[in-house]
């Protein structure tokens, strides 16, 4: 009986290797790595640049949980000078942010309430 189950706990290890593998393939952010090396008659300079990209947009939806973490270009916005962009006072407790093109009303809890596409 032993030996059938851990049969069956290595064939099933065996499985879903795979598909853990695919989920952090696509969690994964890209990094590029530049090094610039210039011969000067003073020298050597050596110049190391690294690009951490991740993911562009977010599609936020109201009653989800906003982490300015995962917000693009995030800044707490002043209502009053964006009424050309259909904001209006926030209620007590909340507070409009940009996140990326967007502006997304937010509650004290961090709780959205309200999403404008397209705002900025």
């Amino acid at each position: 009986m032993f030996k059938k189950l851990g049969q069956a706990i290595v064939a099933a290890s065996l499985i879903a290797t795979p598909m853990i593998a695919t989920s952090a393939q696509a969690q994964r952010r890209d990094v590029t790595t530049t090094t610039t090396v210039k011969q000067r008659p003073n020298g050597t300079v050596v110049r190391k640049t690294t690009v951490s990209r991740q993911p562009a947009y977010r599609n936020w939806r109201q009653g989800q949980r906003f982490d300015r973490r995962y917000a693009a270009n995030y800044r707490v916005v002043d209502y009053r000078q964006y009424r050309r962009a259909n904001l209006y006072a926030p209620g007590r407790g909340q507070q409009w942010v940009r996140s990326g093109r967007d502006a997304v009303l937010i509650a004290g809890n961090g709780t959205i309430l309200r999403v404008i596409r397209r705002a900025f």
